[in-house]
Formats: C-alpha cells, structure tokens, sequence
C-alpha cells in the first residue's frame, strides 16, 4: 500500500522553491531575505533530522503567530519579548520545548518574515523594519529571552579567563587579544557581531568583511564554487579570468597584469621582489608609521613595526620619508602646499642615495600613523622624483581600497595619481584569504625570467568565486555612495562633539576611513593617550567595537563593514557623547 506523503507547510515550499534574489529591486531587502533564507538552510534545515513534523509544524505556526502580532500592534522593539511571551508561554504549556527546539524559534520567525518580504505587492515596510529588529536581537540573544520565558536554564556564563588560559596553552602570546576584557564571538551578520552570551554588537571597526559579515551572495558564491571545483593556477578554469578582467576593468589601462595571493603581507612581499627585478636596484623609500605586513620583507618595509617594540631598526636598504601629517607635522592644514612641501623633504631624503631606488610605497591614508591622510598634492611631487632615479611608485590598498573613501574606488585616485603596482588584500574577499598585486606589462613581463612565480593557492577558484560576488555586491548595493554619504554624515557628527569637548584635536579620513585624534591640549598637542584606552574600553561595554592607533595610541579609527549607515552613526554618537561626558565632569 502506498505511503501518503507528509504534507509540507509553506514555509518548506518557500524554502523548496526560493525566491530568485535578483528580482528583489530593494538591496537592503534583497540582502536580508537571502541572508535568512541561508540562515535557515544552514541551523535548522541541517537539523531536519532531530525534530520531527510536528515539532516542525509547532515551530512554524508559532512563528507566523509571533510575527502577526508583532506586525499587527506595531510593536516598538523594546517591548518585542513583553509581547510575544504570552503566546510562547502557551504554546510551550501545551508542547514543551526542548533547548534545541527553542534555539530554532528565531530561524522560523525571520525566515517567515522573509518569506513574507520575498513576494510583494504590497510591500510592507514593517515587515523590513521588524527583520532588521531581529537581526540586531541576534540568534543567541533571542534564544535566551526564550528560555527566559519557558523556565528553562540557558547555562550561558563564559569564564573569560578560562578562555585566555586555554587560548594560550596552544597559541602565541605573540598574537593578541583585543579590549580590557576580551569578546568571545559566535556569529556576525552585516555591520553586527554577536558573542556567545547574546550580546549584540555594533562593529564600527573592521574593514575586512567589506561588503558586511556574512554576506549571502558572498557566502553562496563560496559554497557553489568549492561543491564544483577547487584548484591552483596551473590549470586553465573559467572564473579566474572573469574575475581578472572584472577587477582590471576598476584600474587605469596601464595597469594591466594581475598576480593573486592569499595575504596582503604576501601581495606587500610580491609588490617589492616585482619592483627590484624590474629596476635592478636595491632601495625602498617607506612611509614612517606605515606597516605592509608579518613576513620578513614586510617587516622591513613597515616603520610601524621594524621601530615599534620588539623591532630591529632600519634596514640598510631602507629610506623613511617623515609622515606628511597637516595635524602635528611642520606644515599644517592651512598651509595650502603642504603636499608638496612634505614630498620636498621625501625628495631631499632621495638625493642622498642617487639613482639606487627601486620603489617607493605609501597607503593613500597611513592607517597604522593615525589614520593620516596624505596631504593634497603629495604623490603628485613625489611620484616623478621615484621615476626620475627609475624606481618604481607603489600604492598599498589593501585598507582604503574598494570603495571604501566614498568619493574614488582607489585611494591613489584621490592624489591625481597613477601608480606602477598597487597591492590589494583583506577586504576583496571580505573575510577570506585572498588577496593581489595590480602592475603594468613591462613590470610583469621583467619578472617573467624564467622562474616560476607559484602562489599554491592565490587566485583558486573559491577564491576568484568570493572576490568576484564582493565586486558585484559593491556594485549592486551602491556601497561607494553609501559609504560617501554616511562617511559625510559620521565626519559631521564627530565636528558638532569637537565643538564642545575640547579632548577631539582632529577629525579626519574620508568615507568610512576615519580618525579622531584625542589630545589633553588643542595647543600642545599633547596626547591623550590613556583616555583613548578608557574611550575604547567603554564603547565595547556600550556594545559598540572600536579601536585606537597612531605613534601615541590616541586615535580611535573607524573603518566598519560599508553597510555601517547613518542609524548606527547616530547609535555611535549618542554613546561618545556620553563617555566625553563622563571624562568632562571628572577633570
């Protein structure tokens, strides 16, 4: 006798039969149905097996209950769990949950609101607003409350040091731990990181995930790629060179040729052997302050690190131009040529070793320095004073690149500028291991001289599957306008606090690269060092990540995810405000 086959809810259609993200017009709603649709293929679809239909069934129509009255009532966010617990208590009298059932409920109701989301008219902009609530709720936030409600223990206590003392029996000491009392993170989605307690954080720091932790189309690109095919660059395969030509097509024509690696310090190392066989020379003028990675090169080119603690000095190939800072340097910011007064000085230092330079690198804005900008002007001078000696201008990228200064795609296209090499890194793969060195053809035609350059895996085919879905993603989700604007709209902020706390010296950066230089005197300069320690510690207890940097440790940077908007700006500002409250009235 034949079977009759269960019957599957409309959710398990959806999810049979997903939506076809492209046809969503709205980014920011496309993003999310597809980020929760995958969220829910991932942590329950892959746990089919331990629940049964019924407890399926219970989960899903608990979860259209919950959102029809969140929906329905309007309800603000601060009373989302006031008003569901009533529903949840009931339905768990009649079918208790067990934790692992539990744990699933926020995967049903935001793929229910997804699913809602995915096929309009009409669309119901509270639908969009409630999946944008939950999401910052997160997964193990909204797990807890759950508990909470049903009486069952959530066990989710971290014992800090603990996790130090084991992370230490087995790594370095050499690496370290961010913030006072270090996170221990569990998931992250967008501009937000969650911890393994619940906590939600807001991430106003990372560059790396570029286009947003966990991006689906990023993550979906990965996933298809290494189910088909994943190899080294000594075969011939199809999205290698599609994605090759898709990011040569962001350059000026001259740069032309394309070698992928898996590191920024690797493409850094890449960047400086390339310049030494085409000019046949020996030196490296570097930028003081300016770091361009962990291996032995790297460190050598990178003052921030060969000056820093633990470093060995100078290198004798080596020549430091002073950092052009219009902050504390020399020439200032209203002194109109400083660009080219500070490249005079870099051009001076040139002329004490004639015609032995074989490249001069800089990042478009010194990050390690301070979040420095280069002065108006600066690559202009100096540029052809390198080519003059035949040495070769590299321009590093690997943190302001992408579109991440708002107004260009490349940091070089601020300063008028076309550089012979540009190293790329971190942020186009947003979060996986790849990473490029951009060169002309006579550069890449000298080192072609018969010993193989192999990177075993630069440029495999996950890799070129990820960098090529970040590109488009940019594109789609208009992310260099994105982060022009809400970059404007931060630096404006920041300027209104400057007015009333005399503890901001500087404002700085462009997009979303900024600085905020702090200092104990807007006369002498002198910084404030141990206030910007206290600054960042209180922004991780507010649940919002920063960090500090500069010679002095007295800048907070902010590079978040591009996807960072003007919400979380003023969510930002509201806690500042609050902590150089605190620091004014204990003076």
């Amino acid at each position: 006798m034949q079977q009759t086959p269960t019957p599957i809810s409309p959710l398990e259609q959806w999810l049979l039969h997903p939506p076809i993200w492209h046809t969503i017009t709205n980014p920011n709603q496309r993003k999310l149905v597809h980020y929760f649709y995958q969220q829910f293929q991932s942590e329950v679809i892959s746990q089919r097996g331990q629940i049964t239909t019924q407890e399926f069934t219970q989960l899903y129509e608990l979860a259209q209950q919950i959102n029809q009255q969140l929906l329905t009532q309007n309800t603000p966010t601060s009373n989302f769990f006031t008003s569901i617990s009533p529903l949840l208590s009931k339905s768990h009298q009649q079918h208790p949950f067990s934790k692992i059932r539990l744990s699933l409920l926020y995967y049903f109701i935001t793929a229910d609101l997804a699913h809602q989301l995915s096929f309009p008219p009409p669309f119901n902009p509270s639908i969009l607003q409630s999946l944008n609530t939950w999401l910052t709720i997160n997964p193990i936030g909204a797990t807890n409350r759950f508990m909470d409600t049903c009486n069952i223990s959530t066990n989710n206590n971290i014992d800090i040091q603990a996790e130090i003392t084991l992370r230490n029996t087995y790594l370095s000491q050499a690496m370290s731990i961010s913030y006072k009392t270090p996170i221990k993170l569990s998931k992250a989605a967008f501009q937000y990181m969650y911890d393994t307690s619940g906590n939600t954080y807001l991430d106003a720091y990372n560059n790396i995930p570029l286009v947003g932790h966990s991006h689906p189309k990023v993550v979906e690109a990965g996933q298809r790629q290494m189910a088909r095919l994943n190899t080294n660059t000594r075969y011939l395969y199809d999205i290698m060179h599609q994605y090759a030509q898709q990011l040569l097509a962001k350059f000026p024509p001259s740069l032309n040729k394309i070698f992928f690696v898996n590191s920024g310090s690797a493409a850094s190392d890449l960047a400086i052997r390339l310049a030494i066989t085409h000019t046949q020379k020996e030196k490296v003028m570097v930028m003081e302050h300016g770091y361009h990675g962990n291996t032995r090169l790297g460190i050598a080119i990178s003052p921030y690190k060969f000056d820093g603690k633990g470093g060995q000095g100078t290198a004798d190939f080596i020549l430091t131009a002073p950092i052009p800072d219009t902050y504390r340097g020399l020439y200032r910011k209203n002194e109109p040529e400083a660009g080219s007064k500070y490249a005079q000085e870099a051009i001076d230092l040139l002329q004490t070793t004639p015609n032995q330079i074989a490249a001069f690198i800089a990042e478009p804005i010194i990050g390690c320095g301070g979040q420095v900008p280069l002065p108006g002007g600066y690559l202009k001078h100096i540029y052809p004073s390198i080519r003059a000696q035949g040495g070769v201008c590299i321009s590093d990228e690997v943190q302001v690149g992408f579109g991440r200064l708002g107004t260009h795609f490349w940091g070089f296209e601020m300063q008028e500028v076309i550089p012979d090499i540009v190293i790329l890194g971190k942020p186009m793969g947003n979060c996986h291991p790849i990473a490029a060195v951009v060169c002309s053809t006579p550069i890449a035609e000298s080192f072609a001289n018969g010993m193989e350059f192999f990177s075993s895996f630069g440029g495999n085919p996950v890799s070129c599957a990820i960098g090529k879905a970040v590109l488009e993603v940019l594109e789609e989700e208009h992310l260099q306008a994105h982060a022009l604007a809400t970059g404007t709209y931060f630096i404006q902020q920041f300027r209104q606090l400057q007015s009333r706390f005399p503890i901001i010296g500087d404002v700085r950066g462009s997009g979303l690269f900024l600085g905020v230089e702090l200092v104990k005197n807007r006369t002498s300069l002198v910084p404030a060092t141990k206030e910007a320690a206290y600054i960042k510690n209180k922004f991780k207890e507010n649940y919002i990540l920063v960090s500090t940097d500069g010679p002095y440790n007295n800048v907070l940077k902010m590079k978040p995810p591009l996807c960072f908007n003007q919400q979380n700006v003023d969510q930002f500002m509201q806690v500042f405000e609050t902590i150089l409250q605190s620091i004014a009235c204990n003076d």
